[in-house]
């Protein structure tokens, strides 16, 4: 079983909870000791695992100490959780990295066959290839959301690497990418030929400057994600004590929100930290990130699939090109928009979907300003 290629979490991060009070997380999950063999994933909700594969790292790397982490994770207090939550150790680097991308891939399926939620700490960023891979024996259509500075698009003939793997999943056939959401981006670190190829392709994106505006802009992007990954050079310098770091880039309360929104969201099923720096900063500031991640999946409102028969108020705007559907959750207050094509839906016996938006985007459908969001899916369901 692929499983079996996980191992233990290493003594130094177990010995380090020795001390914690009985309430301490590293006390109420289960972990993949030496002693106490594989957790058992019946009843499992959400998995972590550990991976130190930065063989394809396009910048210069080091290998991230997830002990660190361990140690800075097992030390917080859980929320209100209810869930049975496994740490399931590390994931040993194969011979090559290809090699470490079909163990991953092979791991991230068996787990999503059981329902499991997974989380990814360590590696580089094009682990999010193997991720996007598990999907592909369902022939499910892939949502994905990168919280990173640039977009990961190649402009030249190379192998995968973690400046170059959504060039890698685009032409992957057969394609089961849906859309692809970059947050966070600053454009000059963008080529022209990157900002042209997402507008080809009519991929989303959000600039640096909107999510430190308003980091509530994001969570429509994330309602719609099967997988989630955050690239920790997005960051600015101050937010990881990392010297070398970025000037400009994300807080770490910011990232904090973000993860927190990509827990929140039902269809999240693979969520993925990558680059991290070798700060004590880092440490704490992953488990945080991690913690919220988790604190989000608890808050999840159970509202996908989306059924608008009952508990949604619908909204017709007549514009003057178009009318416009859109609904609002009695529960979570959250908008959809309907879009209507069959090709951009998994079940294309449908004849419509709904896209997650804002109450912005309604706001702006009745001064007869059709949603950018609208447009674009638009686009990729005729493409």
């Amino acid at each position: 079983m692929s499983l079996e290629s996980l191992i233990p979490v290493s003594e130094e991060a177990l010995s380090s909870m020795v001390l914690h009070p009985k309430q301490s997380l590293g006390k109420n999950i289960e972990i993949h000791t030496e002693q106490n063999g594989f957790p058992e994933l019946k009843g499992c909700s959400i998995a972590l695992i550990g991976l130190s594969e930065i063989r394809n790292a396009y910048f210069p790397t080091a290998v991230y100490e997830l002990v660190g982490f361990r140690k800075s994770f097992y030390s917080l207090f859980p929320g209100n959780w209810n869930s049975k939550i496994c740490d399931l150790g590390d994931l040993p680097n194969g011979a090559t990295a290809e090699d470490t991308y079909f163990a991953l891939k092979e791991i991230c399926f068996h787990l999503r066959q059981l329902n499991i939620v997974t989380l990814i700490v360590g590696g580089s960023h094009d682990l999010i290839f193997p991720m996007y891979q598990s999907f592909q024996a369902n022939k499910q259509l892939v949502n994905i959301v990168s919280v990173d500075n640039q977009f990961d698009f190649s402009q030249e003939e190379e192998l995968i690497s973690g400046r170059s793997y959504m060039s890698r999943i685009i032409m992957e056939q057969p394609n089961f990418l849906q859309n692809f959401t970059n947050i966070g981006y600053q454009s000059y670190y963008i080529a022209q030929e990157e900002l042209d190829l997402m507008e080809k392709l009519h991929f989303d994106s959000l600039r640096l400057g909107s999510i430190l505006s308003d980091v509530k802009l994001s969570e429509p992007f994330f309602r719609d994600a099967n997988i989630a990954g955050f690239d920790m050079k997005s960051l600015s310098w101050q937010a990881v004590n990392q010297r070398g770091g970025a000037p400009n880039g994300i807080d770490a309360r910011t990232i904090c929100a973000l993860a927190r929104y990509a827990g929140i969201s039902d269809r999240t099923e693979f969520f993925g930290v990558f680059e991290i720096p070798n700060t004590s900063i880092s440490h704490q500031l992953l488990a945080q990130i991690v913690w919220y991640f988790i604190e989000g999946y608890h808050n999840r409102f159970d509202e996908y699939p989306v059924l608008t028969s009952s508990g949604f108020t619908r909204y017709t705007v007549a514009l003057t090109d178009v009318e416009m559907v859109f609904y609002q959750s009695d529960k979570s207050n959250r908008w959809w928009i309907e879009i209507i094509n069959e090709s951009y839906l998994d079940n294309k016996n449908k004849t419509t979907a709904l896209l997650p938006c804002t109450h912005q985007d309604y706001l702006d459908a009745c001064s007869d300003i059709i949603p950018d969001k609208w447009w674009k899916a638009t686009k990729r369901s005729v493409g």
